[in-house]
């Protein structure tokens, strides 16, 4: 992993000395990328900046890599992880210089022209000079896991790893895309098939394709594109048995895994207790292999904390769990360095979280220069069809609701036919008419559904699965982005893929016999959403609102924010989200907020990420050898119980509602702003039905509990959980408004 930018005149004009001092901006802002080495060179037309981490052939893989005959200059980030076998593929007599896995490149460009890229294996942004032809090459891996931005005019063209540094360039320029940004399905989680370019974010930034060849002709910036390789669709058929697809796929996954835990240096993992990632520590072989896992109450409630402990001790790995206790808020300025590194609106929790596994990993183990990763497996192995099923749906179920979905992505270019669809509850209309002319076929929605994973995968995961590494000076590396294992899953038949892709199936029996039954069959849990989603709100709701909204009110503060946002309905949001954490999305108010910082930020440039983040409290590890002897004080540090005065008098909050049907006699409904949120039993549940009955707002716990007979040890456990649920609340003194 390292940090590639330069300049380059493309209007058949020289560069001058003055572009050194931009080669250094470029460089200093991308050092975090590349803390072990910097490389500048200017020559004719180019300039390339390197910052090197060193992970492959450490003291002597340093770049610009050029050929034998000085006619191909080379800068790349990431890794070939085949360079062994391409090297042996080349005719004898092939000279390299270095140890490092980028040179062979340099072979097989020339001779392989602008296929040079086809049977390489590996993630990997480069940019190529050929003197001779006098060219510049843009290229990325077939998932784009590496990233490169450009900013083009009619004389030059600058590059970079990261949008930020392109920034550092005077002529490149810093304006939100404040309209592309909130029409963007992402930024409201509107569930719709995207297939669009990725977005950047930012006015006049691009982002040079995935699995594309860019050839830049440097005397007049003429531009084509050569696409290597594209997602397969399903075979018409197969010979192949299940059984034959699943050992295909536990062969191709455990090469992946061991081409990814290639390297010169220490690799940690993060392991959250899921099939995807202790798969990973499985195949990695690997008895010393540092594990790293966070520690909320969101990861205690969904069971990725306690798993992730019994994980580690089954496959005989150290884990070491970050602990994120109540009290652990992200500071101000600390949002805004993570907002930065990132340079997306759609920093989130998550984004938090990983950037301080990667933190923790850095400081405590600075030998530890890559990070193995689970990600990616759920988009291409069927991990996503549950949630498009309902519940007990089954995988009919799941091809009408992404067919539905690719419906609405089709009514998007012709509106005008959508209220065949909106004005009867029955269909009227097949889904073809929708279709029609667009080149969608109606009867497979599965390939559409693919392609958006696959766009989202570059939007969103690989993005800032990246720059959370990369802010500290780590690379990611990701097993299940291996194109040989997307290729098998993509291609499986129609008929075959209920058996091999229903809640990932072909993985969970590809890890029989590698795997205990327990975690093979571990269902999938979201990160933070879910049970324990409030903990995660709480936590960052109080960030939006510490320092008086500071962040809020310095979101507001440019003019195009202030343009686009309303600011009362921003701040009511956050007051609603104060009040019970769950009423509304926090991250739907962090993405708006994220817009205005970053606006901010673009106008008053901030420190370079490797200057940045040093005032932040070091992470802390809660250490424990047993999960049930530790997990009450667990609980107790990541989910605080809200304290309960037998004196007070306690009611329903306001907008709550107790409910019962009389034709449904022992059932109650507790109903928030109209919503039914819980369904209570007198049989399962009698004591928490009849207290919350007599909350009448006048009479004190104590006497409360007396009436119905129950003393508060008994029912404390229950109390706290709805008090902490903001559904009862202390009522406020005769003659105050209700809270």
């Amino acid at each position: 992993m390292c940090g590639i930018a330069g300049v380059a005149r493309i209007d058949g004009g020289m560069l001058t000395p003055a572009a050194d001092e931009l080669l250094r901006d470029l460089a200093c802002t991308l050092a975090h990328r590349g803390p072990d080495d910097e490389r500048l060179l200017r020559e004719d037309q180019v300039g390339l900046a390197f910052t090197r981490l060193s992970l492959v052939d450490p003291v002597g893989g340093g770049q610009p890599l050029v050929s034998e005959d000085g006619s191909v200059v080379l800068i790349a980030n990431g890794e070939v992880y085949n360079h062994r076998e391409l090297a042996a593929s080349l005719p004898p007599g092939a000279r390299f210089k270095t140890q490092s896995d980028c040179e062979v490149l340099l072979h097989l460009y020339q001779r392989d022209g602008l296929n040079f890229l086809d049977r390489v294996n590996g993630m990997f942004a480069v940019v190529l000079w050929d003197r001779k032809q006098n060219k510049l090459l843009f290229c990325r891996d077939r998932f784009g896991i590496k990233p490169l931005f450009y900013h083009r005019n009619r004389e030059r063209i600058v590059f970079a790893s990261e949008i930020k540094a392109l920034f550092t360039d005077p002529a490149t320029p810093r304006r939100l895309d404040w309209s592309g940004a909130l029409a963007d399905y992402g930024m409201s989680s509107t569930p719709a098939f995207v297939h669009e370019p990725v977005n950047t974010w930012f006015e006049g930034i691009e982002l040079a394709p995935a699995a594309t060849v860019m050839e830049i002709d440097l005397k007049d910036g003429a531009t084509r594109e050569h696409r290597y390789w594209s997602l397969p669709g399903a075979a018409a058929d197969s010979d192949a048995s299940d059984e034959e697809y699943i050992e295909r796929y536990r062969d191709l996954l455990a090469e992946s895994v061991q081409d990814c835990a290639m390297a010169d240096a220490e690799l940690g993992l993060f392991l959250s207790g899921g099939i995807d990632s202790s798969a990973v520590a499985a195949l990695a072989g690997q008895s010393g292999l540092r594990t790293f896992s966070v520690l909320t109450g969101a990861t205690v409630l969904n069971g990725d904390a306690e798993w992730s402990h019994r994980a580690a001790r089954m496959l005989g790995v150290p884990n070491e769990q970050i602990l994120f206790d109540a009290d652990r808020v992200p500071g101000i300025e600390e949002w805004k360095n993570l907002l930065w590194l990132t340079e997306t609106p759609l920093c989130s929790p998550e984004q938090f979280y990983k950037y301080e596994l990667h933190r923790h990993a850095r400081l405590r183990y600075p030998e530890i220069k890559g990070m193995l990763l689970g990600a990616a497996s759920d988009e291409f192995n069927g991990g996503y069809t549950l949630n498009y099923t309902g519940e007990g749906g089954d995988w009919s179920d799941f091809i009408a609701n992404i067919g539905a979905l690719a419906r609405r992505k089709s009514l998007d270019s012709r509106p005008q036919l959508a209220s065949w669809w909106q004005m009867s509850d029955v269909p009227l209309l097949k889904d073809e008419a929708a279709h029609a002319g667009l080149g969608v076929d109606a009867a497979d929605p599965y390939d559409a559904f693919i392609a958006w994973k696959y766009r989202s995968l570059q939007q969103y995961n690989v993005w800032h699965e990246d720059r959370t590494a990369a802010g500290n000076s780590v690379e990611a590396r990701v097993p299940f982005l291996d194109h040989r294992l997307v290729e098998l899953v993509a291609s499986i038949p129609v008929t075959r893929r209920a058996n091999l892709l229903w809640d990932k199936r072909i993985l969970r029996e590809a890890m029989v016999g590698i795997l205990p039954d327990d975690l093979i069959n571990r269902p999938k849990v979201p990160f933070f959403h879910g049970e324990g989603q409030r903990h995660t709100y709480r936590t960052f709701t109080r960030m939006l609102a510490q320092g008086g909204d500071a962040l809020l009110e310095e979101a507001f503060s440019s003019e195009r924010a202030r343009q686009f946002i309303h600011q009362d309905g921003v701040r009511e949001s956050l007051r609603r989200l104060e009040r019970d954490p769950e009423n509304g999305s926090v991250e739907h108010l962090l993405r708006l907020v994220n817009l205005g910082l970053l606006d901010r930020m673009t106008a008053d440039l901030p420190v370079p990420p490797a200057a940045a983040f040093r005032a932040a409290p070091e992470p802390v590890t809660f250490g424990y050898s047993d999960w049930d002897e530790s997990e009450a004080q667990i609980r107790d540090l990541t989910m605080p119980r809200p304290p309960v005065d037998p004196a007070a008098v306690y009611a329903l909050r306001a907008d709550t509602l107790l409910a019962c049907v009389p034709a449904q006699p022992g059932t109650w409904y507790l109903l928030v702003d109209g919503a039914c949120e819980f369904v209570l039993s007198e049989d399962e549940e009698p004591a928490l039905t009849a207290l919350l009955r007599s909350l009448d707002g006048e009479t004190s716990l104590e006497k409360v509990l007396a009436a119905e007979g129950h003393t508060l040890a008994e029912l404390k456990p229950l109390l706290e959980e709805v008090i902490d649920l903001g559904l009862v609340v202390e009522a406020a003194p005769k003659g105050a408004d209700r809270v």
